[in-house]
């Protein structure tokens, strides 16, 4: 087969399986989900961080974790922080992640001071055999304190 017409068959066969997937639930959290973030964070001097709070989820399917991320300065770049197995029974949990930001040579890396955290209660979900993301809660953009470790 010409390599064009095989790239359009591949094409629009991906374009159908898109179309006829089924769509994922809605990222709206329950009345009785939320996450918290701590308001001091860690860092320590070889730039692992370890960020914690609270969290209450119901109604899992699937594999459910709290992540978060976290950004320092006026910058839109984040970094993620690890992940928790959640449990969602409906009672309040902790949840610490810890993690070491692959900041490269151009990137500086986190320092104590001033930082911003989200975390986020996000399940894999499964929909027509597919684990498609569903989120139970979210906590945007939090300022807390990152303290030597």
């Amino acid at each position: 087969m010409p390599l064009r017409p095989a790239l359009a068959t591949a094409a629009g066969a991906a374009l159908l399986l898109l179309v006829a997937a089924p769509s994922a639930p809605a990222a709206v959290a329950g009345p009785k989900e939320m996450v918290t973030v701590d308001d001091t964070g860690r860092v320590a001097a070889d730039g692992t961080v370890t960020l914690s709070g609270t969290y209450r989820c119901v109604d899992n399917t699937g594999p459910t974790f709290v992540s978060s991320t976290i950004g320092q300065r006026s910058s839109d770049l984040r970094y993620g922080i690890g992940g928790t197995l959640a449990v969602c029974d409906g009672k309040v949990h902790s949840w610490k992640n810890t993690g070491t930001p692959q900041t490269g040579q151009s990137l500086a890396p986190l320092q104590a001071g001033k930082a911003y955290v989200e975390a986020t209660i996000v399940e894999l979900h499964p929909v027509g055999g597919l684990p498609l993301p569903r989120f139970h809660a979210l906590q945007d953009k939090q300022e807390i304190t990152l303290t030597k470790s």
